[in-house]
C-alpha cells in the first residue's frame, strides 16, 4: 500500500511538472503561484527529505536537553543510580568520567530527580571551616534554576531548598527556600571546595553532608545513598547516531511543551516523537535520523573550526571563552523576537552546567585554544607548547586541561594525566623567569615528561582555567600566550 501511495504521488508530481513546463501562451497566467517555467524538483524522496531536515534541526534545537539527559542516562544505566541518590567523587575526575569539558581540579558531586513524584528537598550544608559547595541546579532543558553556595540562594548559610514541579499548588512548609521548576526532571552538579588547610579527602567528607529526598519523606528522611564512581567508567556523552533520538523521545515524552517550542514539537511528530505515543520509527525515519545527527555533529565541529572572530577573548590571540553567553550575558539565547538556535547549540555542544548569568568578573574563567599562534587549527599527532608566565592573573590557581577535540572529553592515556596546574609547578621544570613551558602532544620531549600532557595521537582541545581571576584578566591587560607548534 505504501509503495502504491508513493507511485501515485510520483505520477501526480510528474503531471504537475509537465503542466508547469507547458505554460499557457495567451498571457493569462496569474502572477506567481508556481515555480518558473521548466523548473524541476531537486528532491527524489520527499518522505526521507522532510524527515532528514526536521531531524537535523531537532538536534540543534534540543542540544541543551540532550546533554543533561545523557548525564542522567549514564548514571542510571552504568552506575546504578536512582532518583535522589548522590554521586560524590572521593577524588578529582579521571578520563573514566566521560563528560563534556569536565574539570579535574576539584571533586564533583551530582544527583538527579523526578518531580513527577512530588516536591524534592535538597539540604545544603553551611559553608565554613570544613568546606564549601558551589554549583548549579538545572531543569530538563539545562537552564539554571538555582545557584548553590556562598554566592547562591543559600548564601553559604546552608538550608533546605524545595524544588516544586510545574503547576504545583501545594503549601510550602516554613523554613524552606522554594524553587519552582518549569520541568519535571532536574539535576545538579556541585564542586566541593576544600577549606584553607583542608585536603581533597576533607572535601569529599564535607560533600557527604548533602541530603536529597522527597518532601513526602521529610518527617523521616531515608538514609542518604552516596555513590563514588572514582574507579568506574561513567559515560555521559550524547550519542551521535540514531540513539540520539531515543534520548530525545525520553525527554520530550515527559516534559511540558514550551509555547516557543510548539512548532518544533509538531515537526517531531513526523519522526514519531509524540507525548503519549510509543516511539517506533520506520526504516526511512531511522535512516534519515541517523544521517541527520551525524551531519549535525560535523556541522558543529565545523562551526568551532571557523569560530566567529568576535568570539575570541583577545583579538590578537586564538582563545575563546568556554562560557559564550547570549547578548544578555545569559545562557538561554531567548530574545523577545527569536531563539538563537545555532549559538545555543554551539554553547551546549562543548559545555554543561552554566550559571544563570555570567558576571563581568566570574569566579572561574576558561580559555579554550582554538588555534596556534599562526591561526592554524591544532592537529592530531603533533606536539605543541605554551609558555605559562610566572605571574598568572589568579587569586587561587590556574589549570591547563587537554580534551579530545572530537568529544570535548578527557583523553585516555597510560598516565591518566589530563591536567597540569599551578599546584604542580614544584614538580615541573621551570623557565628562567619562574614560569613553565607545558607540552601537549602524543610524546613528551626528552627529559620534560613532568611538563607534558599526553594526547595519545588525538586532536587536542586545550583549556586554561583561571580560578579567582584578577582584574588584569577581566580588563584584558593580561594576554595568555598562544600555543606554538614544536617542529
Amino acid at each position: 500500500m505504501r509503495s502504491l501511495h508513493k507511485s501515485v504521488a510520483a505520477l501526480g508530481l510528474a503531471a504537475l511538472l509537465t503542466t508547469t513546463s507547458s505554460m499557457a501562451k495567451d498571457g493569462t497566467l496569474p502572477n506567481g503561484g508556481q515555480p518558473p517555467a521548466g523548473s524541476a524538483s531537486s528532491i527524489k524522496d520527499f518522505d526521507y527529505q522532510i524527515k532528514y531536515q526536521r531531524a537535523f534541526e531537532a538536534v540543534l534545537w534540543n542540544m541543551p536537553a540532550i546533554s543533561i539527559y545523557s548525564l542522567r542516562r549514564g548514571a542510571f544505566e552504568e552506575l546504578g543510580l536512582k532518583d535522589n541518590d548522590i554521586i560524590a567523587y572521593s577524588g578529582t575526575a579521571t578520563p573514566k568520567l566521560e563528560a563534556i569539558t569536565a574539570n579535574s581540579s576539584t571533586p564533583y558531586i551530582a544527583a538527579y530527580t523526578d518531580l513527577r513524584k512530588g516536591p524534592v528537598v535538597l539540604e545544603v550544608p553551611v559553608a565554613g571551616a570544613e568546606g564549601s559547595i558551589y554549583g548549579q541546579v538545572v531543569d530538563a532543558w539545562q537552564f539554571t534554576i538555582a545557584d548553590v553556595g556562598p554566592s547562591g540562594l543559600d548564601k553559604g548559610k546552608g538550608g533546605k531548598l524545595l524544588f516544586t514541579p510545574p503547576g504545583y499548588k501545594g503549601k510550602v512548609p516554613k523554613g524552606y527556600i522554594r524553587v519552582a521548576s518549569p520541568n519535571f526532571r532536574i539535576a545538579f552538579a556541585f564542586r566541593s571546595i576544600p577549606a584553607p588547610g583542608k585536603s581533597v579527602a576533607d572535601a569529599y567528607q564535607y560533600s557527604k553532608k548533602l541530603r536529597m529526598y522527597y518532601l513526602s519523606e521529610a518527617a523521616n528522611p531515608p538514609q542518604q545513598r552516596f555513590v563514588d564512581p572514582i574507579n568506574q567508567r561513567y559515560p555521559t556523552l550524547p550519542y551521535y547516531d540514531e540513539r540520539h533520538f531515543d534520548d530525545m523521545y525520553a525527554v520530550m515524552s515527559v516534559e511540558p511543551s514550551n509555547p516557543q517550542d510548539k512548532v518544533m514539537m509538531g515537526m517531531l511528530a513526523s519522526l514519531g516523537i509524540e507525548k503519549g505515543k510509543p516511539f517506533a520509527p520506520d526504516e526511512t525515519t531511522k535512516r534519515a535520523m541517523r544521517q541527520a545527527v551525524i551531519d549535525a555533529w560535523f556541522y558543529l565541529q565545523h562551526w568551532f573550526d571557523n569560530i566567529p572572530r568576535d568570539r575570541l577573548y583577545w583579538q590578537d590571540r586564538h582563545y575563546a571563552s568556554l562560557l559564550m553567553t547570549d547578548k544578555n550575558k545569559r545562557f538561554t539565547f531567548v530574545y523577545d523576537d527569536k531563539i538563537d538556535l545555532i549559538n545555543r547549540a554551539a554553547e551546549y555542544f562543548w559545555c554543561t552546567y552554566m550559571p544563570k548569568e555570567l558576571s563581568d568578573t566570574p569566579a572561574t574563567q576558561y580559555m579554550m585554544a582554538m588555534a596556534d599562534k599562526n591561526g592554524k587549527l591544532l592537529e592530531a599527532g603533533k606536539l605543541y607548547k605554551i609558555d605559562v608566565p610566572a605571574n598568572m592573573p589568579v587569586k587561587q590557581f590556574w589549570a591547563l586541561t587537554v580534551y579530545n577535540r572530537a568529544t570535548m572529553s578527557f583523553i585516555y592515556s597510560d598516565s591518566g594525566r589530563t591536567t597540569l596546574s599551578s599546584y604542580d609547578i614544584g614538580k615541573m621544570k621551570k623557565n628562567a623567569d619562574g614560569g613553565v613551558t607545558i607540552y601537549v602532544g602524543p610524546k613528551a620531549p626528552a627529559g620534560l615528561e613532568s611538563n607534558w600532557i599526553p594526547t595519545t595521537g588525538l586532536r587536542p582541545l586545550p583549556a586554561m582555567r583561571f580560578y579567582g581571576g584578577t582584574q588584569a584578566l577581566f580588563d584584558k591587560s593580561f594576554k595568555l600566550p598562544d600555543f606554538e607548534l614544536v617542529e
